[in-house]
């Protein structure tokens, strides 16, 4: 009988710790998350998520480059017309204002300032958003990505 419950009191640690330490092991084991994705008009774009202040001011500017079926997303809590530029950014990208998950505004190939001097310009959406996605330039046009489409957003 004491080894039944020694099993037992054995069993329920292991579950505890495992309950416990969920979210930590989901972070550190990239096996067990899932990949945030957009998909558009049939194509999908695996996703890196700008969640903080300060990886929404970063975004893509610390990357050489991105592979083709990659993008960034940055979801804001309230749609507004959030001003994003180009400021240190090292490749051109296309810029989709998103809102409720329908395309609002596009900037296609934006590129890079072409000195630090430059003075970037501001872009803003023609009307509120919530979320903004950035690809590599030319990606709109090659996808038919257009005003009034529709995103699906998976696992963010």
């Amino acid at each position: 009988m004491k080894m039944i419950l020694a099993l037992f009191a054995l069993l329920l640690a292991i579950i505890g710790g495992i309950a416990f330490f969920q979210s930590d092991l989901k972070k550190n084991i990239p096996f067990l998350t899932k990949t945030p994705m957009a998909t558009i008009n049939n194509h999908k774009f695996s996703l890196l998520i700008a969640k903080t202040p300060q990886e929404k001011e970063i975004g893509l500017s610390e990357k050489t480059s991105i592979p083709q079926d990659s993008g960034m997303i940055f979801v804001f809590d309230t749609p507004d017309t959030y001003p994003f530029w180009m400021k240190n950014m090292k490749f051109p990208i296309d810029i989709i204002y998103i809102n409720q998950n329908k395309i609002i505004t596009i900037f296609e190939n934006t590129k890079p300032l072409a000195s630090p001097d430059e003075t970037p310009q501001i872009l803003r959406p023609d009307e509120p958003a919530d979320k903004v996605l950035e690809i590599n330039a030319g990606l709109s046009q090659k996808f038919g990505i257009k005003k009034g489409g529709e995103v699906k957003l998976e696992n963010l």
